[in-house]
């Protein structure tokens, strides 16, 4: 009887116990799939019939030096070696030549794989947290605030922050491969993580902060570290060679992070994109970090007058700046000690306070006080805190558990209506910056910004008004002074364009760019003499300046000194070797030299270079013709009025060939 009972109580304990009934997130987890992609596409799909935009797209794509020629072994080298527009991220160089390879200049399709890499972030991120929480509901709350909230539009709808969804991707990837390895560690899982948080440094420095995510991920949800275990101590005595541990494994990844920090650093003061601290005094800087820390988390709650440019905070109100501390303080005070019982608090809010510290403006880079897009992956951590937070209280008030869906449904269609709504603003540039102005105060840079692309959209009297606005507000801005110039120039007051470049030289005398523009000017007055002293300061400055070596070598030929011209001319084509109209210039130089034969050569570089300018076929004709090569010369003439019906000159010429009566 009792060997009975006793082979019944085995019996009970190796039965296997039932599986615990799927949540239903859990059942659905392919639905969830289709969501965030449908939910990307419903927000983002209307991108796809942009343009480039005036707000860095002309430096990283259509007027990069190498970007347009697709992918190439000298746009691969150069991708490696430069410092251009400030920033060193070899894999954004790079994946921008792929789009022309594969694309061209079409940038609905730039556009397309931008949004490609935010599907793929959004799906990664529900992976991520799916895998290391086991809380599929939550974690796809997370994805899907990542996927639409507003304050991510300016990642994804503008074809120049490639670096950031591409470095988020590698962002991501790392994380993944990091679950994989606190599961079970190895040097291949290892290798990976290196591999893919390298690719993302090579993709935009601001992943910097990885490691010590990563560190915080250790916390929580992964476990692999206990804090507060004994209630007195952050680390008891027994967790104190783990922590090490954590700390040795997580070694080269630091050192990843600095070496590329370092080189940030130094490419961005060499580019001269780092603000002074006479400029910036260091206190200033402190105030308006302390001040965009709360009011990106107020974008969040609130994401209304998104711009893409805000203007800096140069003498905050002194009880704003104490308020926002108060904030900060405080919630990282509750944060601490809630860890034991909410550690996603403190986690999400360390996420979010770490990941945004290279971008709040400690180290100022360019002249923003906060921008949209340094949020993208700061946001996560508030997120987190949001979803996890949400679930608990629906978890301590069960009666309200059932709202708490239709709540979440009504919080990701309010971000998705004004997410879309963001997105149309970067339709075109004219669009953008007229947003900027629209919902921000004293924006001089969105006002000039706007001046700018309403001169290139032809309405040149309304751009000349908005740059006349902004100088009254700051009389100093250069930019300004010399897109003034250029507008009024091309309304045929050459007089009054002189006068704002020469205040762009006196504000800015080693602008070698303006003072050759400002030659041009003097030199359609007929100030020649003048404007080849401005031709030779610009050299000085910057002797690889092909277009003023091009423009001095017409100055010379205005005063008969054919032999200089060459030489600049010259010195023109071979620093820019594309430049079909210094090719043509040093072919006409030549040929009142009575050189000929290299004239013809020149000529026809230049028509290889633009095979469709009416002048040069012209120009080729008349020197085919000095070398009696006749049927060639009616050739070009041609071509020339193929190109140009209107070009007379080559009509009377072809006429002249035509009826055999040769010469000149």
């Amino acid at each position: 009887m009792t060997a009975k009972r006793g082979a019944a109580r085995r019996t009970r304990k190796t039965h296997p116990a039932a599986a615990p009934t799927p949540s239903l997130f859990e059942r659905h987890a392919f639905t969830i799939y289709f969501a965030l992609v449908a939910l990307n596409i419903v927000v983002f799909a209307s991108a796809r019939r942009f343009g480039f935009v005036r707000f860095d797209d002309p430096d990283y794509v259509t007027k990069n030096p190498q970007v347009p020629a697709g992918l190439t072994w000298r746009g691969f080298k150069w991708a490696l070696t430069t410092g251009y527009v400030a920033n060193w991220h070899p894999l954004t160089w790079l994946s921008h030549m792929l789009d022309v390879q594969l694309f061209g200049l079409n940038p609905g399709a730039h556009h397309t794989v931008n949004l490609a890499l935010h599907v793929a972030n959004t799906l990664l991120l529900f992976v991520v947290l799916r895998r290391m929480t086991g809380a599929v509901g939550r974690s796809a709350f997370v994805a899907a605030l990542f996927a639409i909230h507003p304050l991510h539009v300016e990642s994804v709808a503008w074809i120049s922050e490639r670096k950031d969804v591409l470095s988020t991707f590698f962002w991501m990837l790392t994380l993944l491969a990091y679950g994989e390895y606190a599961r079970k560690s190895g040097v291949l899982r290892y290798a990976f993580v290196l591999l893919f948080f390298a690719l993302g440094l090579l993709s935009k420095p601001m992943v910097v902060t990885l490691p010590f995510v990563l560190l915080l991920l250790d916390a929580w949800p992964l476990k692999r570290i206990a804090l507060w275990r004994d209630d007195r101590h952050l680390i008891s005595g027994n967790d104190r060679s783990i922590v090490m541990r954590l700390l040795m494994e997580k070694l080269p990844l630091f050192a990843l992070a600095a070496a590329s920090s370092i080189a940030t650093v130094f490419i961005q003061r060499k580019w001269g994109a780092v603000g002074s601290l006479t400029v910036y005094p260091i206190g200033v800087r402190l105030q308006n970090a302390l001040i965009s820390y709360v009011a990106y988390m107020a974008k969040m709650v609130w994401p209304t007058d998104l711009a893409v440019f805000y203007p800096y905070r140069q003498s905050p109100d002194a009880w704003t700046v104490a308020a926002a501390a108060l904030l900060l303080i405080g919630i990282t005070i509750a944060a601490v000690r809630g860890f034991r019982r909410r550690p996603y608090l403190l986690v999400g809010w360390l996420w979010y306070l770490g990941t945004l510290t290279p971008v709040i403006g400690i180290v100022q880079v360019g002249l923003q006080s906060m921008a949209d897009r340094y949020t993208y992956i700061p946001l996560i951590g508030l997120f987190i805190i949001v979803a996890w937070g949400a679930a608990e209280v629906a978890e301590r008030w069960p009666r309200r558990r059932a709202a708490l869906p239709a709540v979440a449904t009504l919080v990701l269609a309010a971000c998705a209506i004004t997410a879309r709504a963001q997105v149309e603003t970067w339709r075109d540039s004219l669009t953008l910056w007229q947003h900027a102005v629209d919902v921000t105060s004293e924006n001089t840079w969105a006002r000039y910004n706007l001046g700018v692309v309403l001169v290139q959209a032809g309405r040149v009297d309304e751009g000349i008004a908005r740059f006349r606005d902004v100088l009254r507000a700051d009389p100093n801005y250069a930019d300004v002074h010399i897109d003034l110039g250029n507008a009024l120039a091309a309304r045929g007051a050459i007089d009054e364009a002189i006068a704002e470049f020469a205040t762009v030289v006196r504000l800015r005398p080693d602008y070698a760019e303006a003072r050759s523009a400002y030659g041009n000017l003097l030199r359609s007055r007929g100030r020649n003499a003048d404007a080849i002293a401005q031709y030779r300061e610009a050299l000085r400055l910057d002797p690889s300046l092909a277009t003023a070596h091009n423009e001095l070598g017409n100055a010379l030929t205005d005063d008969g000194r054919f032999s200089d011209a060459i030489v600049e001319y010259a010195a023109a084509v071979r620093l820019a070797p594309g430049f079909a109209e210094a090719h043509n210039n040093v072919g006409a130089a030549l040929a009142r030299a009575g050189k000929s034969d290299e004239a013809i050569g020149e000529f026809l570089e230049a028509l290889r270079l633009k095979p469709d300018d009416a002048t040069f076929h012209y120009n080729a004709a008349l020197m085919l013709e000095r070398l009696g090569r006749t049927k060639e010369a009616v050739e070009h003439l041609r071509a020339a009025l193929k190109a140009n019906p209107g070009h007379d000159a080559a009509r009377r010429a072809l006429e002249r060939l035509a009826s055999g009566q040769g010469g000149e």
